[in-house]
């Protein structure tokens, strides 16, 4: 009886924290965004709006039908690649699948991310996490060679910065956060 109680108990604490876990992460997002396609085209918010490219997912190997009409581009056909590392260069498939999911993410051109950006994306999402990134909760850092001061990307939006410690960047990030490709 002793062991079918500790048994019960066990299950009741793992379901706890499974569920602590669980309204943890939808605290962390704080979009408002309606479920309704084409919904992210209707929100306002920071940054320059750009085409919908659609989000359509391509098997390994395949190209996209049609150019991006966007460099670096902000939506379009892509392989879903998921971001295990910052503060590396993307390919279009990485950051693609990175903002369809929700992720925001900070280009630079240099070898290594600005001081400004690792406080910034800290300070919005906390430290990169994998696991937080396929939720679509990270800031990502990634290395763009050509990269004329910051480029700051979220599902069809866009912000061009000539420095990383431009204020515009935070609000930026912070309202882009978990808002993705519309479901």
């Amino acid at each position: 009886m002793r062991r079918a109680i500790g048994i019960v108990a066990t299950i009741a604490i793992a379901l706890g924290g499974a569920i602590a876990l669980l309204l943890w992460f939808e605290n962390r997002d704080s979009s408002q965004v309606s479920q309704q396609a084409g919904a992210a085209a209707t929100v306002a918010g920071p940054g320059r709006l750009l085409p919908d490219q659609g989000d359509a997912h391509l098997h390994p190997g395949e190209r996209p039908p049609k150019a991006y009409v966007s460099d670096p581009p902000a939506s379009g056909a892509h392989v879903p690649v998921p971001v295990v590392h910052d503060a590396t260069r993307l390919s279009d498939d990485e950051l693609l699948h990175a903002l369809e999911l929700g992720d925001v993410v900070l280009l630079y051109g240099g070898a290594r991310p600005p001081v400004a950006l690792r406080t910034l994306a800290d300070k919005v999402a906390g430290p990169f996490d994998p696991a937080l990134a396929a939720a679509g909760q990270a800031v990502v850092l990634a290395q763009r060679p050509g990269t004329k001061g910051v480029i700051a990307l979220a599902w069809r939006r866009e912000l061009r910065t000539a420095s990383a410690a431009d204020p515009a960047l935070e609000p930026f990030a912070d309202f882009w956060l978990g808002r993705g490709a519309p479901a």
